[in-house]
């Protein structure tokens, strides 16, 4: 074990200064950017260090699959570059984590032993059109035979579209009436092989580093390919999903730390009236939030290399995850959106790391699960679990409640309220967000008991804090605007001028 720690160590050393030399060479920089898809020079150097071995056990080549390693290496991918991070997330999160956990174990050592190779690659598709946040219902359909499984259907949105050697892909039963089970298998189909073919590339917004796009699906997969749930397959599905959003913050990390370095050097650097924009009070409230979002990841960090071993069964830890999801994702967005105001014109372009952060950023928000949909779940869970204690009051709760018990006295006097367990779904996306950031201050004081610098969560709880209140007094808040049905009752504005 200490000899792998070591190898490790090595490897991150070697991984970053290399990522660091390719990505801020000036004409790097640009291809990047403008260009879509991956540099042959750096499809070289990921050859060379094979940063997945992150993602594997040591039977089959890697450091261990222990998921403090993983987050390093996303995060030092992120420092560099957003997609390769979200490429290097696909690959782990979403193909190797459940190749290793619910593959035979014969298909899943060989599966996994080519991937320490560092030339190939796996990714995951479930998104249909018309079934997206909607997967339950997906379309997608296998019949067995004695020949294996013959799926059918059309997935769209998967990352690595035409580019993965491997895919996991989902579908449902098609039963003798031609009805569709109710539960969801997964199947590993190997691209070498035909029945995936790719009918559209999508013109995606950003993240040109990778391809997604609209495939159909006609494949015989050999029955050892398919999956085994340990119960069902709707919670394999959901032990998946919550595990790699609770790695998110890998993601987040380096990405945030790099727009914070940018940002304080161009603020110090930059002179407006005559001093320096970080002398600006405004600036500094906006850097401010940007290290608090900073300290916040990292309290998820530490959640999540503590929590979301391959071994432990994720699928009922919906709140954690989905909580860490939100806010990070979040959290990312405005820390770019932040470093854009700062940088000012010149960052509103594509090759710019500011304007190059807000498009590669946003789509974070929606994949893997719309953050609006995620927050009423959030809201919906804890509704669920105060229903089940009989606790209507929500500090009641919260004081004994493993996530949220030490942020609770920090909210005494705010959330000393009944909820309702009808409340409007915008009330309960609101209630999600609120709580989601409860729990992620909760976190952050859990790492502050270990030495966190007090500085920093200091600065950080009283932002959160702030946002928590805010967003309060908006779900008590009685008034709930409506949108107008009647379009024939608009008028023109200069109708009423008084000219």
């Amino acid at each position: 074990m200490a000899d792998l720690e070591k190898s490790f160590d090595g490897f991150m050393n070697e991984y970053a200064n290399a990522l660091k030399a390719f990505f801020r060479k000036e004409e790097n920089q640009k291809k990047v950017s403008l260009n879509r898809g991956i540099p042959s020079e750096l499809i070289r150097e990921l050859q060379n260090h094979r940063p997945l071995r992150t993602f594997m056990p040591a039977s089959a080549g890697g450091f261990g699959g222990h998921v403090h390693q993983s987050l390093r290496m996303l995060e030092v991918s992120s420092r560099e570059s957003l997609s390769l991070s979200l490429v290097m997330g696909i690959n782990g999160a979403l193909f190797i984590q459940p190749v290793q956990k619910y593959a035979q174990k014969e298909v899943s050592l060989s599966i996994l032993q080519k991937f320490r190779s560092g030339t190939v690659m796996g990714g995951l598709m479930i998104t249909e059109p018309g079934y997206g946040s909607d997967a339950l219902h997906m379309r997608s359909s296998y019949t067995k035979s004695h020949r294996g499984y013959h799926v059918t259907g059309i997935k769209h949105w998967g990352g690595l579209t035409g580019w993965a050697d491997y895919w996991l892909l989902t579908a449902r039963e098609k039963k003798a009436d031609g009805t569709l089970a109710r539960d969801i298998d997964f199947f590993i189909h190997d691209a070498a092989n035909p029945g995936l073919e790719v009918e559209e590339y999508y013109e995606n917004l950003g993240l040109y580093m990778l391809p997604y796009g609209r495939n159909r699906l006609n494949a015989l997969i050999p029955e050892s390919m398919r999956l085994i749930p340990q119960s069902t397959g709707i919670k394999m599905m959901l032990d998946t999903l919550h595990r790699s959003r609770m790695q998110f913050p890998g993601m987040a990390a380096g990405f945030i730390r790099r727009l914070l370095d940018e940002a304080m050097a161009h603020c110090r650097k930059r002179q407006v009236g005559g001093k320096s924009l970080f002398s600006y009070d405004q600036v500094r409230d906006r850097i401010a939030r940007i290290q608090s979002c900073f300290t916040a990841c990292s309290a998820m960090c530490i959640y999540a290399s503590e929590h979301v071993s391959v071994k432990k069964d994720l699928s009922l830890d919906d709140i954690p995850a989905n909580a860490i999801k939100t806010v990070i994702t979040d959290m990312m967005q405005h820390v770019a959106q932040s470093y854009l105001q700062l940088t000012g014109a010149k960052g509103y372009r594509l090759d710019h790391l500011a304007g190059r952060s807000v498009v590669d950023s946003r789509p974070f928000q929606i994949f893997e699960g719309s953050n609006d949909i995620l927050y009423q779940q959030i809201a919906e869970s804890f509704l669920k679990k105060m229903k089940k204690l009989k606790t209507p009051v929500l500090h009641d709760f919260l004081v004994q409640y493993e996530l949220t018990d030490k942020i609770s006295g920090y909210l005494k006097n705010d959330t000393r309220f009944r909820l309702d367990s009808n409340l409007a779904q915008r009330k309960l996306v609101l209630l999600g967000k609120m709580l989601g950031k409860t729990v992620i201050a909760n976190m952050i004081l859990n790492m502050a008991d270990r030495g966190y610098s007090a500085d920093h969560v200091q600065n950080s709880m009283e932002i959160l804090l702030g946002d928590i209140r805010n967003l309060t007094a908006s779900v008590c808040h009685n008034s709930i605007t409506d949108a107008a049905l009647n379009r024939d009752q608009e008028h023109e504005w200069y109708q009423f001028l008084a000219i």
